[in-house]
């Protein structure tokens, strides 16, 4: 008996996140692609702008416009950059599911994105359409949802090690949260920040105290009923893939790291694709994974908590194949079930 399969769109397929939705979307076995678009590729097989799918799929990009695309597929992914989803999105709700992995609809507040994205937002009345799409923490309502706003890949990162702190009040009024991330991070376009001789046996610090993703990992740590102020400063780091967060803090009373470690297990007992670990997380054993990585350290009053992410998949497409899968009623591993490499 054969299963009918979602139709699928990739609205936007050349980037680095798009790259990574193809990649599962092509063997995922409840999934049937419907289009794959790109203004600039229209015409060209999939693999001679990614050449890591070369007899995985003999499909072409095409200029569909995403309206048709819309009305052709049960779901459409939304792989463009910031500032763009805002504008296609209101042409086609309502026609098929969205799963957008821009930043337009992270943010409740609409004045945020003037004040953290640089733009005002083009449809604010939409906002209040889609439901945030952090899998762990959101699971009911992405079932429930016609439309998913996937997390950055930092705030993914950082509210998968705070979120079980948060649901316990166990964070003080001030938390640091020191995030370092690889040249992929930045895009497929090539620009300063990700030349080569730029990111090549250096570290460095950047959009000190004003990275967008701040308000972000601040909107959701309050749905748990606490507003720590957070001092969250990001690295780039000579690596291609990962993101790896030391978030630190004093508690307001000693803790115990055997105690912490077991309220991590439970609250993500039916997470299968958070791992709490021993010692320090490795970027390398999650890469290519949607696995997220966890570990916590605890002296006295002093927490240190690690997560380290696949900023391409955990923290973007795999999440988002994620969500698809809750939103049509299937396993949440199916299409994304396979460990890292080591090394």
């Amino acid at each position: 008996m054969s299963i009918k399969k979602i139709k699928a769109s990739v609205i936007g397929g050349s980037g680095y996140g798009g790259s990574e939705l193809l990649r599962f979307l092509v063997h995922h076995p409840n999934v049937e692609l419907a289009f794959v678009t790109s203004r600039t590729h229209a015409g060209k097989k999939l693999s001679a702008v990614h050449k890591n799918l070369l007899k995985a799929t003999d499909m072409a990009f095409t200029d569909t416009p995403p309206g048709k695309a819309a009305a052709a597929s049960d779901v459409v992914f939304f792989a463009m950059p910031h500032g763009v989803s805002m504008g296609v999105a209101k042409g086609i709700m309502g026609k098929t599911k969205i799963i957008d992995l821009s930043g337009d609809f992270r943010l409740a507040d609409a004045a945020s994105y003037d004040a953290h994205y640089g733009y005002a937002h083009k449809n604010p009345a939409l906002l209040k359409e889609f439901a945030y799409g952090l899998t762990e923490l959101n699971k009911n309502a992405i079932e429930k949802a016609q439309n998913v706003a996937c997390p950055g890949c930092f705030p993914t990162g950082a509210l998968l090690a705070l979120a079980p702190l948060a649901a316990k009040k166990l964070l003080p009024k001030y938390v640091v949260i020191d995030s370092k991330t690889g040249s992929s991070g930045s895009g497929s376009t090539p620009s300063a920040a990700t030349h080569h001789p730029s990111r090549a046996n250096n570290v460095k610090a950047y959009k000190v105290f004003s990275h967008q993703h701040e308000p972000e990992i601040v909107q959701e740590l309050s749905k748990f009923g606490c507003s720590p102020e957070v001092s969250f400063v990001t690295h780039s780091v000579p690596t291609v893939r990962g993101i790896f967060t030391t978030i630190h803090f004093l508690a307001e009373k000693p803790l115990k790291a055997e105690e912490l470690k077991k309220m991590y297990a439970s609250f993500y007992k039916d997470s299968f694709f958070v791992r709490i670990v021993d010692g320090s997380p490795e970027n390398s054993f999650v890469a290519g994974t949607n696995f997220a990585d966890i570990s916590v350290f605890c002296k006295g009053k002093k927490v240190a908590v690690m997560s380290a992410i696949d900023n391409l998949v955990k923290g973007a497409a795999g999440q988002a194949i994620q969500n698809m899968n809750l939103m049509f009623g299937l396993d949440e591993k199916t299409g994304l079930l396979f460990p890292g490499t080591n090394p």
